[in-house]
């Protein structure tokens, strides 16, 4: 190994970290997975906030011609011991085992999912129709992890099969994905990224992350492994994205520059998330199942890339409780949940 090669995660970085005191330090774990031919996907997200006393947990499926079917849960109580990583709420169980340290993770989840024919309906908080959902999937590393420079950070490109339950639907997989580790201070309300990861059909595999305030990049990092071999790291100087905007603030079309690869990006399914701070602030996080195509080689595959999007000036304000007028003589029957009009975060500037 050269002496310019990326140094790895250790097996203990697999654990519970302590954690710092700021309120939103946080440790993350995201299980991102595909089938070969990059039409159905979904990702967990679990992010345990100890100062804040609640867990987050995301959860879903989507795919070529199929309604958004998704997990979103920012009220979860924390595993009950320090080492674990199952975590259970109403209508929600799940655990995340580490079968062997950056070699095979575990993951099962027994869930009612939300079903959504428009993914941006997360934004406005819409009640979809209400569906029985579960995972049963296995993440085994194909290829070398690699550490995130100077980030308590790593990322692990994986092969992952099992089962995911939608419904009535049973589905075998069979596919690629990437597990990547985090613990430290994460602010989704303040700083704009972009992260990809994803696998070519020759077996390449590729990464980034890209964060900037405002207009200043502030750290950058990436890597391309091809099979058989260590990650080659990119520098800051090699790596660039850029994306076009289609409704909602859902990415149309995005190029994606890492080292070598010249990749067009192209989402083929998003599941969005809506992120509101403690004080209010609003964020959103367009996540996309996408295809990607290497230009200068032809070469194709597919993988996730996210987004953040603050929304300056928006905050989100809790409604004050209002006490229903009724009618002399007349009672009026209330809406089922799943009919009701969405509610959307106000904005101070309005």
């Amino acid at each position: 190994m050269s002496p310019d090669a990326p140094v790895g995660p250790e097996p203990s970085d697999e654990n519970v970290h302590e954690p710092g005191p700021e309120p939103l330090w946080n440790e993350s774990w995201y299980f991102d997975f595909t089938d070969e031919a990059g039409t159905l996907g979904g990702y967990v997200r679990l992010g345990l906030y100890p100062n804040l006393g609640v867990a987050w947990y995301w959860a879903c499926l989507v795919g070529e011609g199929r309604p958004l079917t998704t997990v979103l849960d920012h009220e979860v109580p924390l595993p009950t011991s320090p080492r674990s990583l199952a975590v259970r709420a109403e209508g929600l169980w799940a655990d995340h085992t580490v079968e062997a340290p950056l070699d095979h993770m575990s993951l099962a989840c027994e869930a009612f999912a939300t079903a959504l024919d428009d993914p941006a309906q997360v934004y406005a908080r819409a009640h979809g129709d209400r569906v029985p959902f579960g995972l049963d999937l296995e993440w085994e590393t194909d290829g070398r992890p690699y550490a995130w420079p100077g980030v308590a950070r790593y990322e692990v490109p994986c092969r992952v099969s099992g089962e995911v339950l939608v419904g009535s639907e049973a589905l075998e997989l069979d596919g690629w994905g990437q597990r990547d580790h985090s613990w430290g201070v994460r602010d989704w309300w303040e700083p704009r990224w972009l992260w990809t990861a994803g696998r070519l059909r020759d077996g390449t595999r590729f990464h980034a992350g890209d964060v900037a305030f405002g207009d200043a990049r502030i750290y950058a990092t990436g890597y391309v492994q091809h099979p058989g071999s260590a990650p080659e790291p990119a520098t800051p100087d090699r790596i660039d994205h850029g994306e076009s905007l289609g409704p909602d603030g859902l990415p149309a079309a995005g190029d994606a520059r890492i080292g070598p690869l010249d990749l067009a990006v192209e989402p083929v399914a998003f599941a969005p998330v809506l992120l509101v701070a403690p004080d209010g602030r609003v964020s959103r996080l367009p996540r996309a199942l996408c295809r990607f195509t290497d230009r200068p080689t032809g070469r194709t595959g597919a993988g996730w890339t996210e987004w953040t999007q603050p929304q300056a000036g928006c905050r989100h304000r809790p409604r004050r409780a209002r006490v229903p007028r009724r009618r002399r003589g007349a009672t009026r029957a209330r809406r089922p949940a799943h009919t009701r009009r969405p509610r959307r975060p106000r904005c101070e500037s309005r």
